[in-house]
């Protein structure tokens, strides 16, 4: 297996190094729960495939002295667990991704954590892997992040499994033992549509059944677990699937040539193929297939490529280059199933980044029609989703993407949730099916638009969205505006928190996804009110950012106008007429903003009120009047 025995490399390099290359390449991750053996596993894979250079083989053996956990042996956990609280802790955290090859195959291996708080990291390693082994320690059993592990990788479309059954030397290498855990595994697995299952005893410590069959366990005559990665054959659906291109980049580098340049991703194609262009639909010929190295008469998935088409049609980033009798599917509105990986809980009707590809869209979730019990596999309400949860719900976008289910292509049927202000990654997501309901549903055209209603009204259409803390004072000032306005003749209408919970929102309450449901719903009504060409003005807390530019969003360039009622708690709180801040206080009422509820204030507030007592309503009130005064908002359009 190792390399330095093989006689090509003296006998001729080159020939030796054309063989390399031409290796096929296995993708796997090791996963199981804490502690389980996963990187002693790779680092035994790394050692006897003599990739250990001489210079880190010394500082393991000092490190295994050191911070080891064997005694006077070597750690080979040590070889992948680098970074500092790893090693402190003998865990797993980030995900270690290591190359390995023997006579017959390349690797690349994830060793993916075994603490449930860093089940995020393993979706990340199993997005791209063939195989998962599949870790048990044979003193512990099944455990629930064995089936938690297992259910993911089932969900991410892995379907070979190898169940490495492991620390059989803890115990006396009993055959009883691993007999009854591979029984328990299967009959879970056989639950979640895992089938292709190899279970191999082993000592990844001791190297049993790693390389060559141990004399430790007579009993068993199935393969190695390297005489297993090096032989199975893994489908590969996506060569044989319908061509896929996205492009991420538009090549231009001169008038006479113009490329699209991306990554294939499913299937395969030749010049002469005819393809669709998505989401736009346009038709084209290949013409040309060009790489670095020159032309190509065919391209297949993994290649990365630049098509060349005979027709001038408009493609951008993001577009999705198919062949043009089996294109993918063009929609807004999904199911989905969602793996939650941030500290903050998922918040329906919250508005995240969609990434599919090279293509990002904005999107809201629905509240999820269920979560699953991994450990059971039973479905259960929820009305939202916590840190590794997952649930499958409904999703809409802001545009049409092109897409194809998970279970047909990963690429274009997988994507990540992004937060829109801290770019974090917040789920990853795989895509089910395009709701019917959005092929039902289709906008009416009207001949009377918001520019003739604005027009009658003598007024430019205008959201006010008065924000800040429970007692700032905007409901307020935002009547004070209302009134002057509508003393001058001005068609308005004011939204008001306290109000709107009697009728539209009355079935809310105040927790996080409430309160982020509550703006949703007040967002699209302040939206078909200025569509009515009237002046709307919103007194709400908002807390949260990302609803107010939500609802920003849902406007014109000039339409939604942020008005931050700039008032310090103490002062909030001294006015808390209805009592409010005293009964949170107490902890009689929870969820309280601006006490153990976050208030996230404007950064970039259009008008920002000082209503610490320094400065009057009236003044306040009157400072708005002049901001509409002054933009033109109080101005008949036609007079522009």
């Amino acid at each position: 297996m190792a390399h330095a025995t093989n006689d090509l490399v003296a006998a001729d390099i080159e020939g030796y190094l054309r063989a390399h290359e031409n290796k096929s390449m296995l993708r796997f991750i090791t996963c199981g729960s804490v502690d389980d053996g996963k990187s002693t596993l790779i680092g035994r894979l790394l050692y006897d495939s003599k990739l250990v250079f001489s210079d880190h083989l010394a500082a393991l053996e000092n490190d295994s002295k050191k911070v080891g956990t064997q005694g006077d042996g070597l750690d080979f956990a040590l070889l992948v667990d680098g970074l500092a609280a790893e090693r402190e802790q003998g865990i797993t955290i980030d995900v270690a991704y290591r190359f390995f090859s023997t006579e017959r195959r390349k690797f690349i291996v994830a060793d993916t954590p075994g603490h449930e708080q860093y089940t995020r990291n393993m979706v990340t390693g199993a997005s791209t892997a063939d195989l998962a082994v599949i870790l048990i320690d044979a003193r512990r059993g099944v455990l629930t992040q064995t089936r938690r592990h297992s259910y993911l990788v089932s969900l991410l479309g892995i379907r070979n499994v190898v169940l490495a059954v492991n620390k059989l030397d803890l115990v006396d290498y009993s055959q009883d033992v691993f007999d009854a855990i591979e029984a328990d595994y299967r009959e879970f697995a056989a639950q979640i549509g895992l089938t292709d299952i190899v279970a191999i005893p082993m000592s990844a410590l001791r190297g049993d059944n790693i390389t060559e069959l141990s004399p430790n366990i007579p009993w068993y005559t199935g393969p190695t677990l390297v005489g297993h990665l090096e032989t199975v054959e893994i489908a590969d659906d996506l060569h044989a699937g319908p061509f896929r291109l996205p492009v991420q980049w538009v090549n231009r580098p001169n008038l006479d040539f113009r490329g699209f340049s991306g990554q294939i991703v499913g299937g395969s194609v030749r010049p002469g193929d005819r393809v669709r262009v998505l989401p736009s639909g346009q038709e084209s010929t290949v013409e040309r297939i060009v790489t670095a190295d020159g032309d190509l008469d065919e391209a297949i998935a993994g290649q990365s490529i630049t098509l060349t088409l005979t027709d001038e049609i408009d493609v951008s980033r993001g577009d999705i280059i198919a062949t043009a009798g089996d294109p993918p599917g063009i929609a807004d509105q999904f199911e989905c199933h969602l793996v939650w990986m941030s500290e903050e809980p998922m918040l329906p009707g919250r508005p995240y980044l969609l990434k599919i590809g090279s293509r990002t869209a904005s999107v809201t979730i629905a509240q999820p029609k269920y979560k699953v019990n991994v450990n059971t596999l039973e479905r259960t309400a929820a009305r939202t989703l916590e840190l590794n949860e997952i649930g499958v719900a409904n999703i809409n976008l802001d545009r049409q993407i092109p897409f194809d289910p998970y279970t047909a292509n990963r690429d274009t049927g997988g994507f990540i949730l992004v937060d829109r202000f801290t770019r974090a990654t917040v789920a990853a997501g795989l895509l089910h099916f395009a709701l019917r309901r959005a092929d039902n549903v289709h906008w009416q055209a009207v001949e009377v638009d918001k520019t003739a209603r604005a027009r009658q009204k003598g007024q430019r259409p205008a959201l006010l969205w008065f924000t800040g803390l429970s007692g700032a004072g905007k409901s307020t000032i935002a009547n004070l505006v209302e009134k002057r306005l509508h003393d001058q003749g001005f068609h308005t209408y004011l939204l008001d928190g306290d109000n709107v919970r009697h009728g539209l929102n009355k079935d809310l309450g105040f927790t996080d996804a409430d309160r982020v449901e509550n703006i949703r719903r007040v967002a699209e009504v302040a939206k078909l009110m200025v569509d009515a060409g009237t002046i709307v003005l919103a007194s709400f807390i908002s807390p949260f950012r990302a609803e107010r530019q939500m609802a920003r969003e849902l406007l014109g360039a000039g339409e939604f106008i942020e008005i931050f009622v700039d008032t310090p708690l103490s002062v909030a709180e001294s006015r808390d007429r209805k009592g409010l801040y005293a009964k949170a206080r107490r902890g009689d009422l929870v969820n309280f903003t601006g006490i153990d509820s976050p208030y996230e204030a404007p950064e970039n507030a259009e008008i920002v009120l000082d209503a610490s007592g320094s400065v009057s309503a009236e003044t306040a009130a009157e400072t708005v009047v002049d901001y509409l005064r002054g933009t033109g908002i109080l101005t008949p359009p036609e007079a522009s």
